[in-house]
């Protein structure tokens, strides 16, 4: 049996696998898994919150960009946060629009939507 197939038989309730995300900078290749639930109208702080809460992370870019090739029709046509501050202004945040697929910031003030996802690294 494929590790593909392996991961998805280990989902929980309401996930998603999502795909693959390739290692960068010596860091493993991983598994993506989209967890259930959502967050609406949230800050970025009360966003991490939420996703740890529930046993998750926010994606970062890379991740979102997957989820949005995937998975977007388990999205709302609404903006996403990520886990990534923007350098060198870390006032502000990257996150995704599910309606455009555009990846733009805005303050850590701002009330977007939120989804968390879990990584299993591939050995």
């Amino acid at each position: 049996m494929s590790e593909h197939m392996q991961v998805k038989e280990t989902l929980q309730d309401g996930e998603t696998y999502a795909g693959v995300i390739l290692g960068k900078d010596g860091q493993p290749d991983q598994h993506l898994v989209l967890l259930a639930g959502e967050a609406h109208e949230v800050s970025w702080t009360a966003a991490r919150e939420w996703a740890s809460g529930v046993g998750g992370d926010l994606p970062n870019r890379r991740e979102l960009a997957l989820l949005f090739a995937n998975c977007r029709e388990q999205f709302s046509r609404a903006w996403y946060w990520s886990s990534e501050p923007q350098e060198p202004r870390a006032q502000l945040v990257w996150g995704q629009n599910f309606t455009s697929g555009i990846q733009t910031m805005y303050g850590r003030p701002f009330r977007g939507h939120a989804r968390a996802v879990r990584r299993l690294a591939i050995e």
